[in-house]
C-alpha cells in the first residue's frame, strides 16, 4: 500500500516519513510490507489510509493538478480537510489516531456489524431499519446501495427482513457499528481531542458528506465528532458537487471504491483514481496537464 508511489516520488516518501515521526512507529513499513492483519487493525488502518491519500494528493498537486472543492467519504474527510488547508497533516494524523483508538474501545465494549442492502431505495432501507430495531442507515453510497449499521441482533433481524422481501443483503467484514448511535462514546472522546485543534479557513470549499453541505470554521469541529454517529451522505454530496459545477472527480488513495460509486451516482461522469504511479497519466489527461 503506497510503496510504489513512495519509491517513485520523493514527495510521497516524505509524507510517509512525516507520518512515522508524528505517530512514533514505522507506519510506512506496515503499509508497504504488512502483515495484513496488523495493517487492517483500526488503530493502524485509519492513519495508513490518511497518509496514502495525502501522499497521492501531494503528488498530484506537485504536477499542477488543482481542484475546485474537496470532499471525502467518512475517514476521507480528514484527507480532504488537509487538501483544502483546514487541517495540517500532523493534526489530521493525531486526530485520526485518536479516532481509531476511541472507536476500537467502543467496539470492544459494544460489538456490532454492518450490512450492505443492494437494489433497495433509501426509503425502503430506512423503513426496514426502523422495523428491525437497533440498526440504522450508515452509508448512502449510491442509488441502490445503502449500508446499515447496528448491534449484531439488529443487523441479523434486518438481513432476515430484507431477504424475506427479496432485497439482497451482504454482511460486511467489520466488527463495529460505525456511523450509528452505538459510537456515541467515541464521538464524545473525539470531541475532546478536537477542542484544542486549530482549524483554518479552507483554501478551496469543503463539501461535507456528513451534512451534504459546504462547511467551514468551528462548524467543522462539531461535524468531525458528529461524523462518528451520523450516516455518510455520499450520494447526496456528489449531487451537491454536481449542482456546484463539478464535472470531474479524482479519488486519492489505495483503491477505486469511490470512483465506482460516483459513476453509479452519475453514469458517464469522468472519474479517476490516483494511488500508484501508473495512475498518474490518466489523472493528468483528465486535468488537461502534460505527462512530461
Amino acid at each position: 500500500m503506497g510503496q510504489a508511489l513512495a519509491a517513485t516520488y520523493p514527495t510521497a516518501r516524505r509524507t510517509f516519513e512525516e507520518a512515522n515521526d508524528v505517530l512514533g512507529y514505522d507506519l510506512a513499513r506496515l503499509c508497504f510490507e504488512g502483515p495484513h492483519e496488523d495493517l487492517m487493525a483500526t488503530r493502524n488502518c485509519q492513519p495508513a489510509v490518511l497518509t496514502h491519500s495525502v501522499a497521492a494528493w501531494r503528488v498530484a498537486a506537485e504536477h499542477g493538478v488543482e481542484g475546485s472543492l474537496a470532499m471525502g467519504h467518512s475517514l476521507g474527510e480528514y484527507s480532504a480537510l488537509v487538501a483544502c488547508g483546514s487541517l495540517s497533516f500532523e493534526e489530521a494524523l493525531r486526530l485520526v489516531e485518536a479516532r481509531g483508538a476511541a472507536t476500537t474501545d467502543v467496539v470492544a465494549q459494544h460489538p456490532g456489524s454492518m450490512a450492505a442492502l443492494l437494489g433497495a431505495s433509501d426509503e425502503d432501507v430506512e423503513a426496514l431499519c426502523l422495523e428491525a430495531g437497533e440498526v440504522w442507515p450508515a452509508n448512502y453510497n449510491c442509488p441502490g446501495q445503502v449500508v446499515a449499521s447496528g448491534l449484531h441482533r439488529g443487523v441479523d433481524r434486518l438481513m432476515d427482513l430484507a431477504r424475506a422481501r427479496g432485497i439482497k443483503a451482504r454482511l460486511l467484514d467489520v466488527d463495529g457499528a460505525f456511523h450509528s448511535s452505538v459510537m456515541a462514546p467515541a464521538a464524545d472522546r473525539l470531541r475532546e481531542s478536537l477542542s484544542g485543534v486549530k482549524i483554518n479557513a479552507p483554501s478551496v470549499p469543503f463539501l461535507s458528506a456528513t451534512s451534504a453541505a459546504f462547511e467551514r470554521g468551528d462548524r467543522l469541529r462539531s461535524l468531525l465528532a458528529q461524523q462518528l454517529t451520523a450516516p455518510v451522505r455520499f450520494t447526496q454530496t456528489v449531487r451537491m458537487a454536481l449542482d456546484s459545477g463539478v464535472d470531474r472527480f479524482v479519488e486519492f488513495g489505495h483503491r477505486r471504491v469511490l470512483v465506482g460509486l460516483v459513476r453509479r451516482i452519475v453514469p458517464g461522469v469522468e472519474a479517476v483514481n490516483l494511488g500508484d504511479p501508473s495512475d498518474l497519466p490518466a489523472l493528468l489527461a483528465l486535468a488537461g496537464r502534460s505527462t512530461t
